[in-house]
């Protein structure tokens, strides 16, 4: 990879960093709002129709699973631009071949390459299968 190519991901890595943790902190805020009453918004602790309070422990859950992804994204960049620094990035944790450039510019913080990465799914953030 030529010394363009690296300066033009980290460009990459550092701007798709700056974006996520901007979107960070409102899905912060909106994650970890109340649910109804005056917490959500409501003029009154009076309490809403239960079908309202199901909506909001939904979109409640749905921020928390985002954040968690967001997170975990800027962990896979900031290790990504730690391995840049350590002349590694590029190449495949797996079997230590050279990763597409059409990969990186897809997924600029990417550990394996395309044949690895279809061999073994990365874990989901939360743990499931």
């Amino acid at each position: 990879m030529t010394q363009a190519e690296m300066e033009n991901f980290h460009e990459q890595l550092i701007h798709l960093s700056k974006r996520i943790k901007g979107e960070f902190s409102d899905l912060q805020s909106e994650a970890l709002r109340g649910v109804g009453g005056t917490a959500s918004g409501n003029l009154s602790d009076v309490p809403v129709h239960l079908a309202d309070l199901g909506t909001d422990a939904f979109e409640q859950e749905v921020s928390l699973s985002l954040l968690a992804n967001e997170q975990q994204i800027l962990e896979e960049i900031s290790a990504a631009l730690d391995r840049m620094e350590q002349g590694t990035y590029g190449r495949c944790e797996n079997c230590g071949q050279e990763i597409g450039k059409e990969r990186l510019r897809a997924v600029p913080y990417t550990r394996l390459c395309i044949n690895c990465a279809s061999q073994n799914p990365p874990p989901s953030p939360t743990g499931g299968k």
